[in-house]
């Protein structure tokens, strides 16, 4: 469980509450508009009205003691820029802010965030790899051209073990879990045979996954 606060409570920034509330962890939001926190009470333990571009509202928040500060804004860059800059100064421990554009990153990070995130962006290239393969189901962009794909098996992987397909040495992919009905389970043994009715979760480098998906 985390202490975590939210600055701007547009749509990403209600999403992105929710979850992390799902997952136990203890959220402060705040935002501009009163109407932007209604509804989102339920999921915070502290919820404020404020413009965060004021220093004395980023003051009394105790910016310092979240563990993480998300910057939510995605309609005012020079606000995101200011607040962004203004919490790492006062002290908070990583901050991730909201870009829409690749020169706002690089702002951003050169002004105090650790992090930047794409939510449209990265929402976009999993919907144009999964619709442009006719059996991903799932995909999750990594670090350095790795990437997580679910996807069907082959045909002639069926009934046969992960140890007999050696798909790292024959494929370059690791199997890190299977899929049923919609429960995963990770980390299957070597001796797991492949079953019509399962997804595989796969890593690789996703031109080795691009090689194998024209097959499937």
């Amino acid at each position: 469980m985390k202490s975590i606060l939210i600055i701007g409570m547009g749509r990403f920034g209600r999403h992105l509450c929710m979850n992390l509330s799902k997952r136990g962890n203890q959220i402060m939001i705040v935002d501009v508009k009163e109407e932007n926190l209604e509804g989102m009470l339920p999921y915070v333990v502290s919820a404020k009205i404020g413009d965060c571009t004021n220093e004395e509202v980023l003051k009394s928040l105790g910016i310092s003691n979240f563990d993480v500060c998300f910057v939510c804004i995605g309609t005012n860059f020079q606000s995101s820029l200011e607040i962004t800059s203004l919490i790492k100064e006062m002290g908070a421990r990583h901050v991730v802010s909201k870009a829409t554009r690749d020169i706002h990153a690089k702002f951003l990070l050169r002004n105090g965030a650790d992090e930047v995130i794409y939510p449209d962006r990265d929402v976009a290239e999993r919907l144009a790899v999964r619709f442009s393969a006719n059996h991903v189901f799932d995909y999750i962009e990594l670090a350095d051209g790795y990437a997580i794909y679910e996807i069907l098996p082959l045909d002639e992987w069926l009934n046969k073990t992960l140890i007999e397909l050696d798909m790292r040495n024959r494929y370059h992919i690791n199997v890190i879990g299977m899929k049923e009905n919609g429960k995963v389970a990770l980390m299957p043994a070597a001796t797991h045979r492949i079953q019509p009715n399962e997804h595989l979760i796969i890593v690789g480098r996703q031109d080795d996954v691009g090689i194998l998906l024209k097959r499937l």
